[in-house]
């Protein structure tokens, strides 16, 4: 036997990906599959669970000769899938339509009446925010509105549901999934009989729930022969993209904060248990038995940036944009920017949240917006990381990753705003990395989910200024005011 090579199968919303490692966490080689999107209506977000499923096969495929692995050199491989997809599919798991995925929104009335009924009382249970993202709601705007494929649906699958049963004939689900469905009592770790009344969907419709750590059945042989590897290699379930990056960031240990800003962002931790948010500004998803992770996620990362980049007809790069902003003061010169342009997730859970530009006056230029757009986007975050704290308390170590830490002058604000040290990982694939420690720890390779730690890349370390960071706390004080004052006009 020559090299020791682990993967992870992520599949994402942007994209699937296969990634090839080596024991310690050392990229061996890379595939990614971009996935098409489609949106027939206003607020109505779909893709083809085929066209992803294909993508996974050849994204193993590719990594494999990519990296030329023979294999005895495989040791397993762990899955990770993006959160909130709901599809129907008949008896012999075919699917009725398109999938729905997280930022679906055509379920917004029935978020709203839900909240203003019993909604606090499922949320306390399944540690899932009231909100259209959630497949409860999905399913619950499905029954409402007579949908045919959910009228003639056998089974409720999510994306990676999906692919387990045509790549293993199992109908499994891990913990994080399952939680993310909205329909799982975090502390129980079963179905939620209530939540399951009002998707108006039965027990027998869902998947077993599995821990992250249970090793599949053999690959089909026809799949493994497309891909061009033994049947018999060991695939592990693992669990959701959110858990799956903090573990890939080393972030499992209280008090451990980890921070993804791309497109979109999200700030999480793991807990002992299963505590939830009395506020409604923070999820908890089961992970292990006794382990779930607490987070929110926001809509508006990098995506902002990249509106007012557009906004702006700027034709330069990111980059460009953002070096023109670095001679621009602290508070952007009084500019405050709530960078809820895509509606918004944690803190408010309001898909009908707006963006806003407070403070503007005609000696502002566009390197003004910019770094208002940049300090808005990391209150965001550091507003629902206060949230978190009242469960975990102060965070003792963070981590970030994602496309906006390619921008110093960002990851700077973060370390300032924060006033903490942000640890900058040296890799993108965070969920590709815990979905390969998850498998490494299902087959006996290695004995915790701890001991990642050791098998980490290198981390570079941003320094906060405190003199900065009082002034931004005074800035945020400002910021969560405007926040709330203004959230009755988001309708």
């Amino acid at each position: 036997m020559g090299r020791k090579l682990v993967a992870g199968l992520d599949l994402g919303t942007t994209s699937v990906k296969a990634v090839l490692f080596d024991l310690r966490g050392k990229l061996i080689a890379e595939s990614e599959k971009m996935n098409t999107t489609y949106y027939p209506h206003a607020e109505w977000v779909e893709q083809d669970p085929h066209e992803i499923e294909r993508s996974s096969v050849r994204a193993m495929k590719e990594v494999m000769e990519k990296a030329d692995a023979e294999d005895d050199e495989l040791l397993t491989v762990g899955i990770s899938c993006a959160m909130h997809s709901i599809i129907c599919v008949d008896e012999r798991f075919e699917p009725l339509s398109n999938m729905l995925i997280w930022s679906d929104g055509r379920s917004s009335a029935q978020a709203e009446e839900l909240l203003q009924s019993n909604g606090m009382d499922i949320y306390e249970r399944t540690g899932t925010p009231i909100h259209p993202m959630s497949p409860l709601l999905k399913l619950r705007w499905m029954k409402e509105t007579n949908d045919e494929a959910y009228q003639k649906a056998t089974y409720f699958m999510s994306m990676k549901e999906f692919l387990l049963q045509k790549w293993f004939g199992k109908r499994v689900v891990d913990y994080a999934m399952a939680s993310a469905s909205g329909m799982l009592n975090v502390e129980a770790l079963d179905w939620d009989e209530e939540a399951l009344e009002l998707a108006g969907v039965k027990r027998e419709q869902l998947s077993q729930i599995v821990p992250p750590t249970e090793v599949l059945p053999a690959l089909n042989p026809s799949i493994a022969e497309e891909i061009g590897i033994d049947p018999q290699i060991p695939f592990v379930i693992g669990a959701a993209d959110g858990q799956l990056a903090n573990l890939g960031s080393g972030a499992i240990s209280p008090g451990e904060v980890a921070v993804s800003v791309g497109t979109s962002g999200a700030i999480r931790q793991f807990i002992k248990g299963a505590g939830v948010n009395e506020k409604h500004e923070t999820f908890t998803y089961a992970f292990t038995d006794d382990t779930s992770i607490i987070g929110g996620a926001t809509n508006n990362g990098g995506i902002a940036l990249q509106w007012l980049k557009d906004l702006l007809d700027f034709t330069g790069s990111h980059d460009e944009l953002t070096a023109e902003a670095e001679e621009v003061e602290i508070g952007s010169d009084g500019i405050i920017f709530l960078p809820y342009v895509n509606g918004e997730r944690a803190p408010l859970w309001n898909q009908r949240a707006k963006g806003n530009f407070y403070g503007l006056s005609i000696g502002h230029k566009k390197e003004h917006l910019v770094r208002a757009v940049l300090e808005g986007i990391t209150f965001n975050i550091y507003h629902i990381g206060k949230s978190l704290e009242e469960i975990a308390g102060k965070p003792k170590k963070i981590s970030v990753n994602g496309g906006l830490t390619q921008s110093p002058l960002w990851v700077q604000i973060m370390a300032d705003v924060f006033g903490q040290e942000i640890h900058l990982s040296d890799t993108h694939h965070n969920a590709a990395w815990g979905a390969a420690w998850t498998a490494l720890v299902g087959i006996g390779n290695v004995q915790s989910f701890e001991a990642i730690k050791e098998n980490m890349p290198v981390e570079k370390v941003i320094q906060p200024n405190m003199k900065n960071h009082e002034m931004y706390t005074e800035i945020y004080e400002k910021y969560e005011k405007i926040s709330k004052e203004l959230a009755v006009y988001f309708t």
